[in-house]
């Protein structure tokens, strides 16, 4: 069962269910079974993020971090790992793999504009990536 590891935990881990190791090659991606369902309730998703230890020691990281389960998914959960390190890592049953937040979802409305004048203007308007000019 996933479980908080501590009182102030966001996340609760989520382990591998592969009664077999599972041995990861450098740059390998691979999904993980858990071998857990659930039902998440509406207006919330499930946030599968990576375990800093996993990643710090042995550079395995979730490939989509941090993946969404949908409130209305009911298959297994699978953790999509890559190996970013130079050497095989093994995965055995029970290995902490990930870690699950729930958390809410706001749904938006969208509406279309034929121009960018139909938004409401902001100091920074269109400026993108580096617009600031800091780092």
């Amino acid at each position: 069962m996933p479980r908080y590891m501590t009182p102030g935990a966001a996340g609760m881990d989520l382990a591998s269910s592969s009664v077999e190791p599972i041995v990861m090659a450098p740059g390998q991606r691979l999904a993980v079974p858990t071998g857990l369902a659930m039902e998440i309730p509406q207006g919330f998703e499930g946030q599968v993020r990576p375990r800093s230890g996993m990643a710090s020691k042995f550079g395995v990281t979730v490939v989509n971090g941090p993946g969404t389960i949908d409130s209305d998914y009911r298959g297994e959960l699978m953790v999509l790992l890559v190996n970013l390190s130079d050497t095989p890592h093994t995965i055995a049953l029970g290995d902490r793999v990930a870690q699950l937040v729930i958390a809410p979802v706001v749904q938006a409305i969208v509406e279309e504009v034929s121009q960018l004048s139909q938004l409401s203007e902001t100091a920074r308007g269109a400026g993108g990536f580096g617009h600031t000019g800091r780092g």
